[in-house]
């Protein structure tokens, strides 16, 4: 079964600074349909001026992915962390028991464009934490790459308190791309650049999202100039 999310059916806000769009209910916006995929709880495509961000504030029990785009982001935290991170950098914290942190466009003059992913973690209570890890940016070529994890993936991969793991890909057009999804399992399949079908009868444009379940085979096959990102869940 394939659940298609259109990028134009997210909810959009626009607060001048900081321009989001929302695949599931998030702060002030509720959508009974969109609260949770699996563990994964939120997934919001920020925009973020030059020189803007968000001040110290609290997470507790989430696992939180932020995957930037382009442009520079700088993260502070309670732990004494501070780390920049760029396209090809990945971010993960474990809020745990609690941890306060604060994110910034350290630009002054290039937008921030990011992903910020969070995950209900498989086990409560742990002490937070923070990572950066870099993966291949060059070699995202017609393989899914992971670039964050629970475990037994090789390469450095941030690590996540869950089930799971997200992979990046640049298919070519038209070579197919191939997923074997385990009984019981789901994929939320993200295009970030270019258009793809799923299985030959799902087309899918940018940003454009579609939940998938019971699909034991998917077929990927993409037009030109495409990205994509692929999360497999419990």
């Amino acid at each position: 079964m394939i659940s298609i999310q259109r990028s134009h059916e997210r909810y959009s806000a626009d607060h001048g600074w900081l321009k989001s769009n929302f695949s599931f209910s998030f702060a002030d916006y509720y959508d009974p349909e969109y609260v949770q995929f699996g563990p994964m709880r939120v997934l919001n495509d920020d925009s973020i001026a030059a020189s803007e961000g968000f001040g110290m504030h609290p997470h507790r029990e989430m696992e939180i992915v932020t995957i930037v785009l382009a442009g520079r982001l700088e993260h502070k935290d309670s732990l004494g962390n501070r780390a920049e991170t760029t396209w090809g950098g990945i971010q993960r914290m474990s809020a745990g028991t609690g941890v306060f942190h604060s994110e910034y466009n350290i630009s002054e003059d290039e937008q921030l464009d990011l992903l910020q992913l969070w995950f209900m973690p498989n086990v409560k209570g742990v002490n937070p934490s923070y990572e950066t890890t870099q993966f291949d940016k060059d070699g995202l070529t017609d393989k899914l790459v992971p670039v964050a994890s629970s475990s037994g993936v090789e390469g450095k991969v941030a690590s996540l308190h869950q089930d799971m793991t997200i992979y990046l890909s640049d298919p070519s057009a038209g070579k197919p791309l191939t997923y074997s999804q385990l009984g019981g399992r789901k994929v939320f399949l993200f295009v970030l650049e270019g258009e793809v079908s799923v299985n030959g009868e799902a087309q899918l444009g940018r940003r454009d999202a579609a939940r998938i379940e019971d699909m034991p085979e998917l077929s990927i096959v993409s037009k030109e100039g495409a990205r994509i990102m692929l999360i497999d869940l419990p």
